[in-house]
């Protein structure tokens, strides 16, 4: 028998690893790569715009000194100076004209990076297991993905639109004041933007911790936002508002601490930035100067000086804040490219193929399981369901039963053994088709805010409306849907919250019959119905399923008297197994739980709780003859 690794152990707990800055910008590069030739269109309007910007001075300088030189020759103001001045403008609209065009070109490549990188997030986070998402902080991780896709867009605009044209600037400047100039004008440019670089990444460096920590504090405060949210009842069940107010607070007040302290390091950036400039400044107009008295420069020349120095160091000032930005932009999608590194930990082999089902008999092999490596869940688990065929399991809370829903979805992968539809190995096959072949009514049924029409067309994306109201009617729930003011475009509120829990299950189980699979998995799916509606219902389901393979998972042993087969199962072994009338003749487990919930039924006259676990049955025997009451929220069904 083939081997496979044991994929399902649970991943080291390690810290996340921070990656460099040019680490992260590679990850994004082959986004933007994808569209190069309007990248290499882009780049050179670019450098277009700016050879164009850095004209403008020199015609600046010429402008001047040809307006010195009518104080002797008044007659050529006619010709030349109105010939500059045309190159001037011509210069200035060449620049705004390439700027434009330069976004223009660019605009599809960061929007469609933008796109890439958010939809692949998603699609990772769908296939990503079932370990990661009981672990995820939904909040905290919604707001990584929303800062992260917008760092990219702010990372590439300040990298091509505002930190590279300064760069080719500074270069075509510093070419010029070379060759035309005393060496002390260079000398002092490139010290001053030397100085100022190395002191705006020096300080920029050691206030990135303080965004770091911003974003935590921030996700860690959208998470407890969004989690007591969505337990709004359970807040006011126990009066929690000001404990749920002060721990929400408690979270703000540490990220106004690291935001002020963000703010003051800031403002020693900018403070240490502005003195380099103006010393600069200051230096370059006073060589100027002495260049004027000496005879070696014109006044165009001192002119042509200052406006480099201003071109250069207005987009300089900015440099700071950019750069700023830019590694607040990394550190955004450090996070976001984080999640895709997330182990899938489930994932199709190379080979696999979709599953043929013929029938779809199910066959469990000696299977082994365990969410943890200490705790073992599931114990040489050893059965088969032959096709169209009912299987229930049975057992206390905590023995086993979820889990082999679970495992047969391939949410995890066995540790040993194996598990077989029609004898194809559930890890040779690709999950897609696996779970289409398979419907499950869950015991806790979670609908999406939206109408019921789409929560039952859910199940089978595209169906039609008369698709949609069979499935309502086999479920036997058209007849409420149709007597509510909106009908089938009600909407249900968050996770179906405006349904009862009964009317929710009833949805779950059109859903799943819209689905119309080969094997079905009821786990408990009348257990929030009352017992004449869930005589109907599961009448129907024992027609629904007499020609498919099912897998019913029950507390309440009533519900699968009818079944083909039997197991029971008691801290992950199956202990029993056969007919309801062959265990009740073993009097072993299966008929001591048998006999406790019918004492618990006969004692209430009626059946036990929907809700009451088997092994709760004993309680509810013991307790008084009158059925518990159950107060439920004003406008609950």
């Amino acid at each position: 028998m083939r081997r496979y690794p044991n994929t399902s152990a649970p991943q080291a707990n390690a810290a996340p690893r921070q990656r460099s800055d040019w680490a992260i910008v590679k990850t994004l590069l082959p986004y933007l790569w994808i569209y190069k030739w309007r990248v290499m269109l882009a780049l050179a309007f670019l450098v277009g715009a700016k050879v164009a910007n850095v004209g403008v001075p020199l015609i600046l300088k010429k402008l001047v000194d040809q307006m010195s030189a009518t104080v002797a020759h008044p007659q050529a103001l006619l010709v030349l100076p109105l010939g500059l001045l045309a190159a001037y403008g011509a210069l200035r609209l060449a620049t705004s004209v390439f700027t434009e065009l330069r976004e223009l070109m660019f605009a599809r490549v960061t929007q469609r990076a933008v796109r890439t990188i958010a939809l692949q997030v998603f699609q990772h986070l769908h296939a990503l297991s079932l370990r990661f998402h009981l672990n995820r902080q939904t909040g905290g991780m919604t707001r990584d993905i929303e800062r992260g896709t917008r760092g990219v867009s702010t990372l590439v605009s300040y990298t091509l639109f505002s930190i590279l044209p300064t760069i080719i600037e500074i270069l075509l400047v510093l070419a010029y004041l070379v060759l035309h100039y005393d060496i002390w004008f260079s000398i002092i440019t490139a010290g001053a933007l030397a100085l100022y670089i190395l002191f705006t990444i020096t300080v920029t460096e050691w206030r990135t911790h303080f965004r770091r920590t911003m974003n935590d504090l921030d996700s860690r405060a959208n998470t407890r936002a969004i989690d007591s949210l969505l337990n709004y009842e359970t807040v006011k069940y126990f009066g929690n508002e000001s404990f749920e107010a002060r721990r929400y607070d408690e979270g703000l007040q540490r990220y106004e601490r690291a935001a002020v302290k963000s703010q003051s390091s800031l403002s020693l950036l900018n403070t240490g930035q502005s003195a380099i400039i103006a010393i600069a400044v200051t230096l370059i107009l006073w060589r100027a100067t002495v260049g004027v008295i000496n005879g070696t420069m014109t006044l165009g020349d001192m002119v042509l000086v200052n406006a480099f120095m201003i071109q250069l160091y207005i987009p300089l000032n900015f440099l700071g804040v950019l750069y700023r930005e830019i590694k607040q932009s990394l550190a955004d999608m450090e996070r976001l490219f984080s999640l895709l590194e997330e182990n899938r930990e489930v994932a199709d082999s190379p080979a696999a193929a979709p599953l043929k089902a013929q029938g779809a008999a199910l066959r469990f092999e000696h299977v082994d399981f365990s969410y943890e490596s200490k705790r073992q869940i599931l114990f040489d688990i050893d059965f088969t369901v032959p096709a169209g065929t009912t299987t229930a399991v049975v057992g206390h809370s905590g023995s086993g039963k979820s889990t082999l829903s679970r495992l047969l979805y391939r949410f995890y992968d066995v540790d040993r053994g194996a598990i077989r539809i029609d004898g194809q190995d559930l890890r040779e096959v690709t999950q897609a088709s696996l779970r289409q072949a398979i419907g499950i009514v869950p015991q806790d049924t979670v609908l999406f805010n939206d109408t019921i029409e789409y929560n039952i067309a859910y199940g089978k994306p595209g169906a039609g409306r008369e698709q949609i109201v069979a499935a309502a009617k086999a479920a036997y729930i058209h007849e409420f849907i149709e007597s509510l003011p909106d009908g089938y475009a009600t909407m249900v509120g968050e996770r179906g919250l405006k349904l009862s829990g009964g009317e929710k299950q009833r949805v779950a189980i059109a859903r799943t019959l819209l689905k119309d699979p080969a094997i079905l998995i009821f786990d408990e799916a009348t257990s929030a119905l009352d017992s004449r509606a869930e005589q109907a219902i599961q009448q129907q389901l024992a027609e629904i399923a007499r020609e498919r393979t099912t897998l019913v998972i029950a507390h309440r042993l009533s519900t699968i008297v009818d079944a083909h087969q039997i197991l029971v199962l008691d801290h992950g072994r199956i202990v029993e197994r056969g007919t309801h009338s062959g265990l009740l003749m073993a009097n072993g487990l299966y008929a001591q739980m048998w006999l406790r919930q019918q004492a618990g039924a006969d004692e209430e006259g009626g059946s036990p709780s929907p809700e009451a676990d088997v092994a709760d049955v004993v309680a509810v025997a013991a307790g008084p003859g009158d059925e518990p009451t159950v107060l439920m929220p004003a406008g609950s069904r």
